[in-house]
């Protein structure tokens, strides 16, 4: 489930090496009220069908999920606010489960009206428009000036790298920082996604 929020070929690269520069609030998409999997529990708690969000958690959760789902269907006849109630815990596990098959945390569920950064919003839009061009644009912006910042860094704190030892232990700083950040991005960039994938896999079950 790493990957459920990928985008055609080498965009779905571009996109996680972005995600190394923006705020670590875009990760949180998935929690949110608005979010993808709410709106796929709303459908079927709706359509009383299951299927909308079983691909949103782990195979091996799927069990717990479906006997949840079904209690929750039940409690629903009981009255409005037992509704609430039992759609509120339905939304909660549900999203629970699928951050833990992330492996991220998960700190409650997020009200509708949740900021997310626009480029996560972006890759909603993208994926209903059918093109990346906004995308793209977007994030080469977000990452040329990254790179700008710490390369000017870099290469102001090498005039003065000779001038006294601390001067040049700053020069080393800047100029590791930089090289590990493009060490990353271009990483992120030409790794192929199925090898990635694979990768992400062998860590889990390790």
């Amino acid at each position: 489930m790493k990957r459920i929020c990928g985008i055609y070929g080498s965009a779905a690269a571009i996109v996680g090496a972005a995600l190394l520069i923006l705020p670590v609030v875009s990760r949180a998409h998935c929690d949110t009220m608005d979010g993808p999997v709410i709106s796929d529990a709303r459908q079927a708690l709706s359509m009383n069908n299951i299927a909308p969000v079983l691909k949103w958690i782990p195979a091996a959760d799927e069990a717990s999920i479906r006997e949840l789902f079904d209690k929750t269907i039940a409690v629903r006849k009981l009255g409005d606010q037992a509704r609430d109630l039992a759609d509120q815990l339905f939304f909660e596990t549900l999203v629970r489960v699928h951050r833990a098959g992330e492996g991220e945390p998960f700190t409650g569920l997020k009200p509708s009206g949740t900021t997310v950064d626009p480029v996560i919003a972006q890759v909603d839009e993208a994926l209903s428009s059918g093109s990346i061009d906004g995308l793209t644009a977007r994030i080469n912006e977000h990452i040329r000036q990254s790179i700008g910042e710490r390369f000017e860094a870099t290469r102001e704190a090498r005039t003065h790298a000779s001038d006294n030892v601390e001067a040049g232990r700053k020069y080393v700083e800047t100029y590791v920082e930089l090289m590990h950040f493009m060490e990353r991005l271009h990483t992120d960039a030409t790794t192929d996604i199925s090898h990635s994938d694979s990768h992400e896999q062998q860590e889990s079950a390790h």
